[in-house]
C-alpha cells in the first residue's frame, strides 16, 4: 500500500528504520516483563495515567498540576466541577480509562471516534452542543502558550469535507494494519498527523489525537505505552511538536506533502518514552518495593518482634487507625514483603527472609 506522504529520502528512511528497530527490540524485551504480571507495573500504570491526563489537558491550556489531577480523579463522586479545567480532566480520565481497559477489542471506526469525543467532552459545559459531532465551522490548529498568547499553526479541512476525509483516513489505517503493508508505527504516525490536519471537531482535537495514539499503540502490540505517559513527553516537547506539524503541513494537499519531520518526531518521542520507562522500572526494581515510610516502619516492627499479631502492631503504632494498618498489612502480604499464618484472632505476621 503506497502513500506518497511517506516517500522519504534515503537519509530520512535510514533514521526511520533505525528508530523503528530500537522500538521493536524494546517491545520484544518488554513483552517478557509484562507476561509476568509484575507487581511494579500496576504502580507504573497509575502514575502514567495521572501524568497523561495532566499533560494532555495542559497542552491545550489547562493549568491543573498532576497532584491536583490526582486529587480530582480520586474523588470519583464529583457532581459539581469548580472550573473548565476540572471538567476537561475528568472527561479525559474516563476516555483514557476505557482505552486502557479495552484497547484490543476496540475497532477503529468513525462511530467509535465520535463516541470517544462524546466521552471526552461529557462534563464540559461549553461543549455540550457539539460533542460527538463533526465541526460545522472552520477551525485552525492554534498553539496556546502559558502567557495567554495564541499562534495559528495551520489551517485545517473545511467542514463540508471533514466526514469524507475522516472516513478515507480510517479506511486506510484499517487496511494498512490488516494487510501489514506499512509498519504499524508509520501507520499510527500518519493517522495522528492526518487527524490533526483534518481537525474534525470544533474542540478537543489535540486531546483526542493523543487518546487515539495510545489506542493504536496498544492495539498494535506496543503494550508498554500504558506504563509511561506519551502525553507527558509531548508536553515537554510542545514547541517542537507544533514546529514539525507546521513544517510538514505547509504543503498540505500537494505532491510535496511528505511528513518526514513529523514521523521522526513521533518515533523519537517513543524512543524517549522507552528510555524513561526503562529507567523508572529499573529504579523500582532496585528499590524492591513501593512501600512508603509508614509501611517500612511496620515491616521493621514485625522483623524486630516477630511473630506479631494485629493487636501488637496497633499498640505499637498508636497514631495509626486499625483500618490503615489492616490495609498496609494486606498490601505487604500481596507484595510478599511479609507473610501471615493462622486465622482470625490467631493470625500472626513475620517478615519474609528472602526480602
Amino acid at each position: 500500500m503506497h502513500t506518497p506522504k511517506l516517500d522519504f529520502d534515503s537519509k530520512t528512511m535510514q533514521k526511520v528504520i533505525q528508530s523503528i528497530g530500537k522500538i521493536d527490540a524494546f517491545k520484544g524485551r518488554w513483552g517478557s516483563i509484562e507476561n509476568k504480571s509484575d507487581r511494579y507495573l500496576r504502580e507504573l500504570r497509575k502514575i502514567a495515567t495521572i501524568e497523561s491526563i495532566g499533560s494532555s489537558t495542559r497542552i491545550e491550556g489547562a493549568v491543573l498540576t498532576d497532584e491536583e489531577v490526582q486529587q480530582l480523579v480520586n474523588n470519583i463522586k464529583v457532581t459539581e466541577f469548580k472550573s473548565r479545567d476540572e471538567e476537561e480532566v475528568f472527561g479525559y480520565y474516563e476516555a483514557l480509562d476505557i482505552i486502557l481497559d479495552n484497547a484490543p477489542s476496540i475497532e477503529l471506526s468513525e462511530s467509535y471516534i465520535l463516541q470517544l469525543h462524546t466521552i471526552l467532552l461529557k462534563y464540559s459545559s461549553k461543549d455540550q452542543r457539539h460533542k460527538g459531532t463533526y465541526k460545522n465551522l472552520p477551525n485552525s490548529v492554534v498553539a496556546n502558550y502559558p502567557d495567554g498568547n495564541q499562534r495559528t499553526i495551520f489551517n485545517t479541512t473545511a467542514p463540508h469535507l471533514t466526514q469524507k476525509e475522516m472516513q478515507e483516513m480510517i479506511d486506510w489505517v484499517n487496511t494498512a494494519l490488516q494487510q501489514s503493508s506499512v509498519h504499524p508505527l508509520l501507520v499510527i504516525g500518519l493517522c495522528v498527523y492526518e487527524f490533526l490536519s483534518i481537525h474534525p471537531f470544533q474542540d478537543g482535537n489535540g486531546r483526542l489525537s493523543r487518546l487515539l495514539t495510545t489506542l493504536l499503540l496498544l492495539k498494535t502490540g506496543y503494550g508498554f505505552a500504558q506504563y509511561i505517559s506519551f502525553e507527558h513527553i509531548i508536553e515537554e516537547r510542545k514547541k517542537e511538536y507544533y514546529q514539525v506539524l507546521m513544517h510538514d503541513q505547509q504543503h498540505r494537499g500537494t505532491d510535496k506533502e511528505i511528513i518526514s519531520e513529523w514521523i521522526l518526531f513521533f518515533l523519537s518521542s517513543l524512543e524517549i518514552l522507552i528510555e524513561k520507562l526503562e529507567n523508572k522500572y529499573a529504579s523500582y526494581k532496585e528499590r524492591g518495593n513501593y512501600t512508603n515510610e509508614r509501611q517500612q516502619q511496620i515491616i521493621q516492627y514485625i522483623e524486630t518482634k516477630q511473630p506479631v499479631k494485629l493487636n501488637d502492631i496497633v499498640k505499637g503504632f498508636p497514631d495509626l487507625s486499625m483500618h490503615t494498618i489492616k490495609k498496609d498489612l494486606q498490601l505487604l502480604v500481596q507484595q510478599q514483603m511479609i507473610s501471615k499464618a493462622g486465622e482470625k484472632k490467631g493470625t500472626v505476621y513475620v517478615k519474609l527472609i528472602n526480602k
